[in-house]
């Protein structure tokens, strides 16, 4: 996901733009309630939407080929959703949502600094792979979001940078990573989930979960990992 850095919320406590939120439908179409039916609905809504935007893209994907996909109506569809922009700003912001809160651990975790890096440097790629195609909207189409939604994801960005470097720090300080810059040495780490778009395929020879772990152990030599004996 997106690299920047510092905002003292937790993601869960922001108040994102209504159309990227996915779990406050209120706002968003005529819905106002939100029930476990309309929940089903949504959803169904989202999965064939991501399906075409994934296959033609934003710009050549219409509400009418999503209201076919769902053998459905335009009316079913605006119930829930005010337009196309909305449903594909909602479909991004779940994995952002999981990457950036890979970092969110309990106040008195009492674990060294490097347990905490890496897994949250595992976290993130995993939540990455777990969304695909989504994950990989906004790095494929990034003109395509409104500048609340960009607003937004930057200050989930900020959230997790703002703990993962001073993590970082600390655990080079406890001699157990190696590294000089450390904003450098973080983003050129993440960077490695981040151009998963342009070759990762979900059918390939690794199982996400290897694929998960293939791209840890990567992560964690940019960083400088030093494995105690």
């Amino acid at each position: 996901m997106g690299i920047t850095s510092a905002t003292p919320h937790k993601p869960s406590e922001q108040a994102p733009p209504p159309a990227a939120r996915p779990d406050r439908p209120q706002g968003t179409g005529r819905q106002r309630t939100a029930t476990a039916g309309t929940d089903v609905q949504r959803e169904r809504i989202l999965q064939a939407a991501a399906q075409l935007f994934a296959a033609q893209g934003y710009a050549n994907t219409t509400m009418a080929q999503i209201v076919r996909a769902l053998d459905a109506t335009k009316p079913f569809v605006y119930y829930y959703f005010r337009d196309k922009q909305e449903i594909f700003e909602t479909l991004s912001w779940r994995p952002a949502v999981d990457c950036f809160t890979a970092l969110d651990f309990a106040a008195n975790d009492p674990r060294p600094a490097v347990a905490k890096v890496k897994e949250g440097i595992e976290r993130l790629i995993r939540a990455t792979i777990s969304h695909y195609p989504c994950a990989f909207f906004a790095y494929k189409e990034p003109q395509v979001y409104r500048p609340e939604y960009l607003e937004a994801q930057k200050k989930l960005a900020h959230h997790f940078y703002d703990q993962l470097f001073p993590l970082l720090e600390q655990a080079r300080s406890d001699g157990d990573l190696d590294f000089d810059e450390t904003k450098i040495t973080a983003f050129a780490a993440l960077s490695l989930p981040g151009f998963l778009f342009s070759w990762y395929k979900p059918d390939g020879r690794f199982s996400p979960e290897e694929m998960t772990a293939e791209l840890s152990k990567l992560a964690w030599r940019v960083i400088g990992l030093r494995e105690r004996t």
